[in-house]
């Protein structure tokens, strides 16, 4: 479907509206800036309002470059709503409170994304605009009366193929009705996206993250959305996508972020067995092995007279308690009963004992000693290092769950001096956070959105489903991406151990790697996952794929440096720092776990290509990205898939037999 480059009218009238719309929304920002928190009562009010206020005017901001509305739906709908709707990133209004501007994600806006000449939802003609920077250059309009037919939109596959340097852009201009479905999916209802390389399963998830806070404004403003990615690189790269969508009061962490830094070098194996689900019910009965039968019983002297609370009677305390709450409120709760008998025995000597009373007998020494010796006080790290360097007590716990073998796999081979000492590996963090919440509840956030799930072991999983305990999630991924050790074979298996309900959807129409590479790329699949329906593309892609023997990098940056975009040269780990030195005399950055570099040119660890994007990707030995980890060709299919516009293979070294067949 041509788009309208020349229609001088047309376009001159929608210039007037964007300029319109862009001083209304400089008005309503200047107005936001014009309150003051002031007016409220106390201090903390006046902090709390300015807080919101200062959110109000960072989500009134406006982005020069960027389109303030990519779509005008002209409503056939004899109703109170607008004729004409404009449909942009926000909601933008005149003085006299006149829309001007509807938010995308409001109801009214949704046909933009689902209207179809067979199911028009009262829209007679959709219009689509073409900008160049912010500067509104042409428009498409598609008639959606019955029996219409519509062509390829030519605005939108430009959007689509437009050159990307930098961070994520967002995808409300281009989100495809199968994309619409998700975003726009209900607050309760959880939903995991299998999504294909190019499928824009990332740009959906914080798409639905932006939908649900507008939507649900005032409830996630009190439990919060939480976007957890793969590494901090990965979180640089997506940062601009929710501010751009008027939502800057978004968590977005990494797993490691959420758990605890840790990051002591570990056997992978050693990580396999941390990760299994069965660690669960290991974790719970080391933490509650420490408590001890009681042997003694209680005696509280005050003045000249000693009150007595029998063994079996704190032994029938204990065992009520015991395993049914968790071990903090538990240890609290054995010191409150016991405090109470004590105030049950003075009453029956005559006396009026109060609540301060009580409370002074629970704080007493007395007391104290003897809960510390029944139901010691412990701290996660306390209980993993009995369990990682204490063979018997692992056995203990671990019973029959656990082979010797792994029994044996788990334990320290050079315990430390104490838990004080103790260096956590990444694994271990999500066993920490595990014995943490079986002390004290992990509090719940509203909706949680987590990015490359596949690669979370079912530790981790259980870790971010407490997370979400009283609300819902987002999962993203693609089992053929699953590059760790404990890499999963089963959405409903995530799901299982994120304790979630959900929907499995999977995407499989790519919009951004060329279909040339990916079918490339899509002969790994049924060595890494056979049951996996190819992906496919909408961009053929001709002569964006280019296999050469020769391994001449010079060569082949020097090419990509003569076309626009961003150029993602992605090597082998150990060969990072070489590539490197070999390109010293172009300007260029290596990019880091923690890198927010935006350089054009990047050289780029193949660990960390997942989730990343760039027009033109030069890939560095294949072989070596293969041989340097178990699951490499998984890996290898991620680096393949990371091109958007053109990708280059060089290689000295024979390709993989997948690739050559």
């Amino acid at each position: 479907m041509p788009a309208h480059q020349l229609a001088p009218d047309v376009l001159a009238a929608e210039q007037t509206h964007l300029a319109e719309s862009r001083a209304a929304l400089q008005a309503m920002r200047a107005h936001a800036q014009s309150l003051s928190s002031d007016a409220a009562g106390d201090w903390v009010s006046q902090q709390i309002l300015q807080s919101l206020l200062d959110q109000r005017v960072a989500a009134l901001a406006d982005h020069p470059d960027t389109p303030l509305f990519f779509g005008r739906l002209d409503r056939s709908m004899d109703d109170d709503l607008p004729s004409v709707i404009y449909v942009g990133r926000r909601h933008v209004h005149d003085g006299n409170s006149r829309p001007l501007v509807i938010d995308w994600r409001a109801p009214v806006s949704r046909p933009f994304y689902q209207a179809s000449p067979a199911d028009p939802m009262g829209v007679a003609l959709r219009r689509r605009f073409g900008y160049h920077g912010g500067a509104l250059t042409a428009f498409e309009d598609e008639p959606l009366n019955q029996g219409a037919e519509l062509g390829p939109s030519r605005i939108l596959t430009d959007e689509i193929e437009r050159p990307r340097t930098g961070p994520m852009r967002d995808i409300v201009a281009t989100i495809q009705p199968d994309q619409d479905e998700i975003v726009r999916a209900a607050l309760a209802q959880t939903v995991c996206v299998q999504g294909a390389p190019g499928t824009g399963k990332t740009a959906v998830g914080l798409h639905r993250a932006a939908y649900l806070l507008f939507t649900h404004r005032e409830r996630l403003a009190r439990s919060g959305v939480m976007i957890v990615g793969p590494n901090r690189a990965f979180l640089s790269y997506i940062s601009s996508v929710l501010p751009a969508l008027g939502e800057v009061k978004v968590d977005q962490t990494t797993v490691a972020g959420l758990l605890g830094e840790h990051a002591t070098p570990e056997d992978p194996m050693v990580s396999a067995v941390k990760g299994d689900a069965r660690m669960a019910e290991v974790l719970r009965r080391a933490l509650w092995l420490h408590i001890v039968k009681p042997e003694e019983g209680l005696v509280f002297s005050k003045g000249a007279y000693r009150h007595r609370v029998a063994d079996y009677e704190v032994r029938e305390i204990v065992a009520s308690l015991r395993g049914t709450t968790r071990y903090g409120p538990g240890r609290a709760a054995l010191t409150q009963r016991l405090a109470h008998l004590v105030l049950v025995r003075m009453e029956q000597r005559g006396e009026s004992p109060d609540d301060r009373v009580q409370d002074a007998v629970a704080r007493s020494k007395p007391v104290r000693q003897l809960v510390d010796a029944i139901w010691p006080k412990l701290t996660p790290e306390q209980v993993l290092y009995r369990l990682l360097a204490d063979p018997e007590f692992l056995a203990r716990a671990a019973k029959s769950d656990f082979s010797p073998e792994e029994q044996d796999t788990l334990l320290w081979r050079k315990p430390y001096r104490s838990w004080k000492s103790a260096k956590w590996s990444a694994a271990d963090a999500a066993l920490l956070d595990e014995l943490g919440d079986l002390i004290e509840r992990t509090p719940s956030i509203g909706h949680l959105v987590v990015d490359e799930a596949q690669d979370l072991s079912e530790m981790q999983l259980r870790a971010l489903g407490r997370r979400c305990r009283n609300g819902s999630a987002t999962v993203l991924g693609d089992l053929a991406q699953g590059t760790t050790a404990w890499s999963t074979s089963s959405w409903q298996a995530v799901l299982k151990h994120l304790g979630q309900d959900g929907e499995v959807t999977e995407l499989t129409l790519g919009f951004r790697v060329p279909r040339e590479v990916l079918d490339y790329a899509a002969r790994l699949l049924p060595s890494i996952a056979p049951d996996l329906a190819a992906p496919r593309s909408l961009r053929p892609g001709a002569g964006s794929l280019s296999v050469r023997p020769d391994g001449e990098l010079g060569r082949a940056v020097t090419e990509a440096l003569t076309r626009e975009g961003s150029i993602g040269v992605i090597v082998p780990d150990a060969l990072a720092a070489e590539v490197s030195a070999s390109l010293a005399d172009v300007p260029h950055a290596v990019l880091g776990p923690d890198s927010t570099d935006e350089h054009r040119l990047l050289i780029v660890p193949a660990t960390l290509a997942k989730g990343l994007e760039y027009d033109h990707v030069i890939v560095v030995e294949p072989a070596d990205i293969v041989a340097a980890e178990p699951r490499g060709l998984a890996r290898l299919y991620v680096v393949l898939t990371r091109a958007v516009t053109s990708l280059t293979v060089l290689h000295r070294k024979p390709l993989p037999a997948q690739l050559t067949a």
